[in-house]
C-alpha cells in the first residue's frame, strides 16, 4: 500500500483512488452534496477552498486543497493507477 499526502498531513492510499477531479462542474458538486449527506465524504481542506475531489474506490469522497495536478503527479510519483498522458 503506497500513501500519498493530499495536503495538510493527510495521506490516501494510491491504489484505492479512482480518479481526482475538478470541484467546479454542477455533477460534481452534486455528488460532493451528495455524499455528505450520507456520510462518505471526507473533508480534507482545513477550511479552505476545495480545489480537488478524489474518487475512492469505497464509494468515498475525499475534498483537498491541492489541485488536480498535484495530486495526478503524486500518485504518479507512487506508482498508482494512473499512467502519464
Amino acid at each position: 500500500m503506497k500513501l500519498i499526502n493530499i495536503g495538510y498531513g493527510n495521506m490516501i492510499s494510491s491504489d484505492r483512488v479512482v480518479a481526482v477531479v475538478s470541484p467546479e462542474s454542477a455533477p460534481i458538486k452534486r455528488l460532493v452534496q451528495e455524499a455528505r449527506d450520507d456520510g462518505r465524504a471526507v473533508d480534507a481542506t482545513y477550511g479552505r477552498k476545495t480545489r480537488a475531489v478524489i474518487l475512492m474506490d469505497s464509494g468515498h469522497v475525499v475534498l483537498s486543497s491541492l489541485i488536480t495536478e498535484t495530486l495526478g503527479a503524486r500518485i504518479n510519483e507512487t506508482g498508482g493507477n494512473f499512467e502519464n498522458e
